[in-house]
């Protein structure tokens, strides 16, 4: 029996395959993020929403959003061997399970929107050239914090017509103070911006907030997939929410730079599940 798990900065999707490689049992808990979250945080999280009691797997798989280099690929470690059981841990970036789950054993660019974004060009084994994400406060262009970073700053600085802001006021009971307060304060404000994206998808008819939305998935293109060479030539994937409830959007914006997409899917763990089970 393996446990493949599949983590962003919102949710966690841990899934059990047994042996004869079906799924048993998908667990849902809240995001892991190690870039936000110390070996106790994360360690706590598990066992308090983790709801199985079986805790001893043959192989764990984890795939994570900020397991991009080896200290907090540590920190995830720590805190998995301090409720699991297992001889053979892997743990590996979310991109690589977007890859995975989108691709398999073929070539692609491969990109994830969803509370943060990413992207690389993927062989079919290995990721072969990546764009660094930087986060919300730097990158994650196209992206749900992004998104929604674009659209408080709007809010607040008077830059939307005063009908679409009565509108907004009207979704959100909040003051300014309070949402000053849970972007510099709190944790997890990327998460907390990112849940403005409701707002933007509710009402994306409304033309400013339609052009909130194609500027940050063309600033996503220009600044990262065009960065990868022989582009048009690539199937090109995506996964992720924002790309999911998006993509009549994205689709527009990939289509006025002479790009088609290939696949968007809401979750990787379809994808997942079928790769893991294939290996």
């Amino acid at each position: 029996m393996i446990l493949v798990v599949d983590s962003g900065s919102t949710n966690t999707e841990w899934i059990v395959i047994d042996s004869n490689d079906t799924h048993s049992q998908i667990i849902k808990t809240d995001g892991i993020n190690p870039y936000y979250q110390t070996v106790e945080e994360i360690s706590s999280l598990i066992n308090d929403q983790f709801s199985l009691k079986h805790r001893s797997f043959e192989k764990i798989h984890f795939y994570g959003a900020g397991c991009n280099n080896n200290d907090k690929k540590s920190t995830i470690e720590k805190a998995l061997l301090s409720n699991f059981k297992t001889n053979h841990l892997v743990i590996d970036s979310d991109l690589m399970a977007a890859c995975h789950a989108s691709c398999a054993n073929s070539p692609g660019i491969v990109c994830i929107l969803g509370t943060g974004s990413n992207s690389c060009l993927y062989d079919g084994k290995n990721i072969q050239k990546h764009v660094a994400p930087l986060g919300f406060i730097l990158g994650d262009e196209g992206s749900g914090a992004n998104l929604g970073k674009s659209l408080i700053s709007d809010i607040l600085k008077n830059q939307l017509s005063p009908s679409t802001i009565e509108l907004f006021y009207r979704n959100y009971n909040i003051t300014e103070a309070e949402i000053l307060e849970n972007v510099y304060k709190k944790p997890f404000p990327n998460r907390y911006l990112a849940n403005f994206t409701k707002f933007l998808s509710q009402y994306s008819e409304i033309k400013e907030l339609e052009n909130i939305i194609s500027q940050s998935f063309n600033s996503f293109i220009e600044r990262n997939l065009h960065q990868y060479k022989d582009l048009t030539t690539q199937e090109l994937h995506f996964v992720g929410s924002i790309a999911f409830y998006f993509q009549k959007q994205l689709t527009e914006s990939l289509q006025q730079n002479g790009l088609t997409i290939k696949s968007i899917n809401n979750s990787p763990i379809n994808g997942l599940i079928k790769y893991h089970s294939r290996s």
